[in-house]
């Protein structure tokens, strides 16, 4: 009897891409549902490109609620949220804060560098299986630190909690950090360079992704909206409800973004999930040269050299799922590409087309991957933050896993679905 089943994957971001990858390779018949149609925007495309082991804190950490509360009150801040009257965000906003705790960035530091080491390897197998299109750059990253404050923080924080998990942060002066980029002058006092990270360029990863899918017989259905799950007797599901009929699975995977709460509550399970919107401007012919991404700490804006192109992307907006840019958050990025880089030309970002994307934020900062208790063959894959691209293989073969019902290649105990119901 063969053990390859017919598997439905429930959203055509990254994550479900990256999912639809991994089982289809297994042998698995996959179906993936996407709302939008096929080669629309998705939150990964104007992503930053980040393949990050570097990120081993998680958003919900020590001073994040007293550091939110002064910036909320400001549109232009790193971190903004719109007031406004929701229960399910109130819920949320209690959870994020019982997580900024140093118990939290004890248990997930450790989970997020697994997750993101291991992604970064599949990243470099699937790179060089296609004889890496979408520009696998292996360069590092450097956090900017405009201040000696801000440097001596990164010192004692993240450079050195990093470092205790085996993921080398190197502390630069000013002169030290002009030296790795000498194409470009930075008004900085020094900066926190990561070697292992890497960066990808994403519109070129996203479609070859789906090459790739189509040379597996992946069935897509584009264009087709999620409206409710059928349901057989003890709770397992038997299909999911679209606008375009049911279709039918032995296994589902939910993995619809900032969309996958709602999904979630038809069947009565409480995977909190808030929308947290960025924003990026990428200029086609870069007008500085440089080789190597970087975050302005400060200002919480990356940069990524993409081929010939630069892009700078950042911010988190806290406003509901919506499309709406704001002038005010894209002025932000724009005044720190001068901040940091004094001699960037002022009319660099002149016919640049804004974009922005809801990347999916759980209250602990970690993702959810697993079973949910309540209906077995339901696998959660979402709530990724910022980390969706850089997590897209590793979440990927992790679902696999689930459905082989092997032992995981990082284990899955922090991030159990069920862990807020």
């Amino acid at each position: 009897m063969s053990n390859k089943k017919q598997i439905v994957v429930c959203g055509g971001g990254v994550i479900g891409l990256c999912c639809a990858y991994y089982l289809a390779r297994e042998g698995h018949r996959v179906t993936l549902i996407e709302r939008q149609a096929e080669g629309a925007d998705t939150c990964a495309h104007g992503s930053a490109g980040y393949v990050s082991p570097s990120h081993v804190e998680p958003l919900a950490m020590p001073g994040m609620v007293l550091q939110g509360l002064k910036w909320m009150i400001n549109s232009r801040s790193p971190f903004y949220v719109k007031p406004r009257i929701d229960l399910d965000f109130f819920r949320w906003g209690l959870l994020f804060a019982k997580s900024c705790s140093p118990r939290n960035v004890e248990r997930s530091a450790p989970v997020l560098r697994d997750l993101c080491l291991t992604s970064r390897q599949l990243f470099k197998d699937f790179a060089q299986e296609v004889d890496n299109v979408f520009e696998f750059q292996e360069r590092g990253l450097m956090n900017l630190c405009r201040t000696p404050e801000t440097l001596a923080k990164y010192e004692t924080g993240l450079a050195r909690l990093a470092n205790e998990l085996g993921v080398e942060a190197r502390v630069l002066d000013a002169k030290q950090t002009a030296a790795m980029e000498p194409g470009v002058r930075m008004a900085v006092a020094g900066s926190v360079f990561f070697p292992i990270d890497a960066h990808v360029t994403p519109r070129l990863f996203i479609p070859e992704l789906l090459k790739q899918l189509k040379a597996l017989d992946v069935d897509f259905r584009w264009e087709t909206e999620i409206t409710d799950w059928v349901q057989r007797s003890g709770r397992s599901l038997r299909a999911v409800r679209t606008s375009e009929g049911e279709i039918t699975g032995d296994e589902f995977v939910l993995a619809g973004g900032s969309w996958s709460t709602r999904l979630a509550k038809e069947l009565e399970i409480r995977m909190p999930i808030e929308a947290g919107k960025g924003y990026s401007l990428t200029i086609p012919k870069a007008p500085v040269s440089m080789k190597t991404p970087m975050i302005f700490t400060e200002s919480r804006v990356a940069v990524t050299p993409m081929g010939s192109a630069l892009r700078f992307g950042g911010t988190m907006e806290f406003s509901g799922i919506n499309s709406r840019i704001r002038p005010e958050r894209i002025q932000q990025i724009k005044d720190a590409a001068r901040l940091y880089f004094p001699d960037f030309p002022t009319d660099a970002f002149e016919g640049v087309e804004p974009w922005s994307g809801l990347r999916p934020v759980s209250p602990d900062g970690l993702p959810y991957i697993g079973r949910f208790n309540t209906t077995p063959n339901l696998i959660a894959a979402a709530g990724h933050a910022m980390l969706g691209l850089t997590m897209g293989p590793i979440t990927g073969s992790l679902v696999a896993d689930i459905v082989a019902k092997r032992a995981p290649s990082v284990s899955l105990d922090r991030l159990d679905p069920d862990r807020f119901g």
